[in-house]
């Protein structure tokens, strides 16, 4: 059997795809050869640099697979042409900003000891320290990409539209999942919970929206302010991945006293299949949370549903949002 080291090779370098589409998002490369710039000489020219430097960066996203090369010109692939021309409004090159802070990367600058110990060699607790900055960061630069799973889940968890609903969104951070709720519903009254810079963001979302009248917040952490009670639905989105199951469990009891008879609490998350290692999305971002918590994890449906069913919940069901990535799991009290 034939073998090669490319696959060492390329895993041992692969900072330097991170670099390059890093570099490319920063420049405005492909909004350039979107807007019609197609040679390496065009393109320096539209971005301001070195035409080797176009050149040899377009090559490499060529071989990459963010852009495709024909009789010397580039031009976008179908993913790059939404996801990645500033003009589109699926954009996500904000999105770096989060995922490649500069906190999120040292987590991995030691990934070694993570592994030794089974968590964040981070000091202080890492992403999950008391008010850590990194959230507003968060708030703001993921917004785009929480777009569409925000409306989903609106639509697959409806409220009732003869009277007041209560929604409590707990981590709330940019606030988009309590909006989407609170603008397919005027009767809904959306309560966000975060550390009150964060909230700052939320409400600026909520303004923008139209519905900041339908939205209040909650300043602090979930683990310790009181939520109060009557809730018709309670949003936990990418926020149980952060902890432990004993943590976890402690906020779902109090999220459970939290909810009305009948309410809901609702879970977006990275969710593996139980064999831990498909879809590979989801199953990959377990290693974000060892090198960034001190306890995190990506946690099967059985394990969310059992964590649910200890904390009082009478059943859960999950349903795909995001093809290999985020799934959407609906508890019921």
């Amino acid at each position: 059997m034939d073998v090669s080291p490319a696959h060492f090779f390329d895993t041992v370098n692969s900072y330097q795809r991170t670099e390059a589409l890093k570099t490319a998002i920063e420049i405005g490369l492909f909004t350039a050869i979107a807007e019609g710039n197609t040679t390496p000489d065009a393109v320096a020219k539209r971005c301001e640099i070195a035409e080797k430097g176009s050149r040899v960066l377009c090559d490499y996203l060529v071989v990459i697979g963010f852009l495709t090369k024909n009789d010397g010109k580039y031009g976008l692939t179908q993913e790059s042409a939404v996801f990645l021309d500033r003009r589109s409004p699926a954009y996500l090159g904000r999105v770096t900003e989060f995922l490649l802070d500069p906190l999120l990367r040292s987590g991995f600058d030691n990934l070694t000891e993570a592994v030794r110990k089974g968590g964040t060699a981070l000091k202080d607790d890492g992403t999950v320290g008391v008010e850590n900055p990194v959230w507003v960061n968060f708030a703001q630069a993921m917004a785009g990409l929480m777009t569409m799973p925000a409306q989903i889940i609106a639509q697959l968890v409806p409220t009732d539209a003869a009277r007041e609903v209560k929604v409590l969104d707990i981590a709330a951070g940019h606030g988009l999942f309590g909006i989407s709720f609170a603008q397919k519903n005027p009767k809904v009254k959306v309560t966000g919970l975060d550390w009150p810079s964060v909230l700052e963001v939320a409400k600026g979302n909520a303004a923008a929206a139209g519905v900041s009248g339908q939205y209040s917040t909650l300043p602090g952490s979930a683990f310790d302010v009181d939520f109060g009670t009557g809730y018709d639905v309670v949003l936990l989105t990418n926020f149980l991945h952060h902890f432990d199951v004993p943590t976890n469990e402690k906020l779902l009891r109090k999220v459970h006293a939290a909810l009305a008879d009948g309410g809901r609490a609702v879970t977006l998350e990275f969710v593996p299949n139980s064999d831990r290692v498909t879809p590979p999305g989801a199953a990959a971002f377990a290693l974000i949370m060892l090198g960034s918590t001190p306890s995190g994890d990506a946690y099967t449906f059985e394990d969310l549903d059992g964590m649910f069913k200890r904390a009082g919940f009478a059943r859960s069901e999950i349903h795909p949002v995001i093809p290999d990535m985020s799934s959407v799991v609906v508890s019921y009290k």
